[in-house]
């Protein structure tokens, strides 16, 4: 409930359409509310009197009646479903926006399956609940009011089969609400998983195909999917049990009201018509508690949704801008880790450990190791992807956290370990690095990735298209391209992720030449597991176990380091020995 009433500011600005659409609602629920009665008139005056000029007066007035009912109605769906969606949208929008700001912390502590399902599924949980808020909870409870106290002024002797029939009516309803709203988070649950392993299976179909593994990935998607559908089942008849027993109750009432009208009739204290009036107001009545049991069935559901949608809109980013910006206008690039230590799980089990060396601006720093060895955290931690658990990292000479999230990341260019390519033209691609850049900068930067290669043998050249993930180009291609994306922002600082493992040497050799002419006043990172991309560099950083083993040029770790020295030789085949 109170997850629910946080979120609803964001109807505020649409709260002309919120009060319209009841009031709509109330001019088809009195139109609907006259039609008994109307009938009741024509039967027990026209008809029993053979007036049919009444008759026909009357039959004009219903059919007016239903039709003013149906612009009411209309009206009332209308206004009621655009400010549902407005409501709906900018609070998706504003999940968007949060999510955009996590931490790569914050998003594995969802899981990406649940944020997917949390800025569809449970927010179309909430504007379906807001729709029928403001038509069906205005129009059930009204009908029903309006219903006895119709049956009170028109109907009295009948009037105790409502005092017996509502009660229990209204107790089925509560508890079935109350119960249905625990099943469906339930539900909820179980979409996280199915949401979670679609998304698995899409990212890596290919592996699962090049494994055959479809069966097997079959038979884990079948387990979450039949919990989907056990609990799912498991909500909808409980639900759909409500019905029958509602109909139940009333079907019980109306042969009561007729015994007892016939009763009636038979002493002469009640007309033919009021029986039939009181049937279809008992009729009414029911139909106005069975959509309130729907809409609070609804809201019931949408709690959970609410408190899923306030814990992202609440989280707390653990990457904060700072409170108190530094005064730096420029960085120029210059790179210090002091006292480094860095957990994923912040269980004290560290993958990095005491870190500390300092890069100077425009060096180009190699780092290398084994795999595990911590060289992806490391570079991670300068755009902060993530925060270091203690010590500090320092860019001219200021602590990374005292410098503008904006600043700090526009001043680098990223290429991942993993390419990411977005679905779009290579141009918007290029664009993502630097969206001003012009047709010269373009091609530069493709040309330094050893990219134009292959873009100037393409229909469309900077025109084609990706499909998402870039899937339509091979993993050499696309990793030129997430090359070129970061040379194109020129930033002060790149890192390069093990960015040429997908590419030949000759291209490595073209991208590095190139790189050594147009980034020359540029700190590079350069992570990778071969020695042919570090040996040239101004600084080689060896990592073992999350520490700093050594440091140094290329002659000077052959001469130093025994790791550096082993994977030399299991890469060149050539044995190195110092004294």
């Amino acid at each position: 409930m109170k997850s629910m009433i946080k979120l609803l500011h964001y109807m505020r600005p649409y709260k002309l359409f919120a009060i319209f659409g009841p009031l709509f609602m109330c001019i088809e629920v009195l139109m609907d509310l006259l039609q008994p009665t109307i009938m009741q008139k024509m039967i027990d005056t026209g008809i029993a009197n053979q007036d049919n000029a009444y008759v026909i007066k009357l039959g004009v007035l219903m059919l007016l009646s239903a039709l003013i009912g149906l612009v009411g109605g209309a009206g009332s769906s209308i206004y009621a479903a655009k400010s549902a969606v407005h409501f709906a949208t900018d609070i998706r929008r504003d999940v968007f926006k949060k999510m955009e700001q996590f931490s790569n912390k914050n998003t594995d502590s969802f899981g990406t399956g649940k944020l997917i399902t949390i800025a569809t599924s449970d927010v179309e949980t909430l504007k379906q609940a807001v729709i029928m808020t403001l038509r069906m909870f205005i129009r059930g409870p009204l009908l029903f009011i309006g219903s006895v106290v119709i049956v009170w002024i028109t109907a009295r002797e009948l009037f105790p089969v409502l005092l017996v029939s509502i009660p229990i009516l209204i107790l089925c309803i509560y508890f079935f609400s109350v119960k249905s709203g625990q099943l469906f988070l339930n539900v909820q649950k179980a979409m996280d998983q199915v949401n979670t392993k679609l998304q698995e299976m899409l990212a890596g179909i290919r592996v699962i195909k090049a494994f055959d593994r479809q069966d097997y990935e079959k038979i884990h998607f079948k387990s979450v999917n039949d919990l989907l559908m056990k609990r799912n089942m498991t909500a909808e008849q409980l639900i759909l049990t409500l019905m029958p027993i509602m109909m139940f109750i009333v079907n019980l009432g109306i042969i009561a009201g007729l015994w007892m009208g016939v009763i009636k009739v038979n002493e002469g204290t009640l007309q033919v018509g009021v029986i039939l009036a009181f049937i279809n107001y008992l009729n009414i009545m029911m139909n106005g508690l069975m959509s309130s049991s729907h809409v609070l069935m609804q809201i019931a559901r949408s709690f959970s949704s609410a408190e899923r949608i306030n814990q992202v809109l609440e989280t707390e980013i653990d990457i904060k801008a700072p409170h108190k910006r530094s005064s730096i206008r420029e960085i120029r690039g210059e790179v210090e880790f002091r006292n480094v230590n860095f957990s994923y799980s912040k269980n004290g089990n560290y993958v990095l450990h005491n870190l500390s060396f300092k890069a100077n601006a425009g060096q180009t720093i190699g780092v290398i190791g084994s795999t595990g060895s911590g060289k992806s955290t490391l570079v991670k931690l300068i755009p902060r992807l993530y925060d270091p658990d203690s010590g500090a990292i320092l860019i001219d000479g200021v602590n990374i956290k005292e410098l503008p999230l904006e600043k700090l990341r526009t001043a680098i260019g990223f290429v991942p370990q993993k390419t990411t390519l977005f679905s779009g033209t290579i141009e918007e691609n290029l664009r993502f690095g630097k969206d001003e850049a012009d047709d010269y900068d373009l091609s530069q930067a493709a040309e330094t990735a050893a990219a134009n290669e292959f873009i100037e043998r393409l229909d469309n050249k900077f025109e084609h298209s990706l499909m998402q993930g870039g899937t339509n180009l091979s993993g050499g291609q696309r990793q030129r391209l997430a090359m070129a994306r970061a040379f194109i922002r020129n930033g002060s600082i790149l890192i390069l992720d093990d960015s040429t493992s997908a590419i030949d040497a000759l291209s490595e050799a073209a991208v590095q030449q190139a790189l050594s002419q147009t980034h020359s006043h540029t700190t590079m990172f350069i992570i990778s597991s071969k020695i042919s991309s570090v040996r040239n560099a101004d600084q080689i950083i060896v990592m073992k176990d999350g520490k700093l083993e050594a440091r140094g040029t290329h002659e000077d770790l052959l001469k130093n380091s025994a790791v550096y020295r082993d994977i030399y030789t299991s890469q060149s085949g050539l044995e190195v020995e110092y004294n």
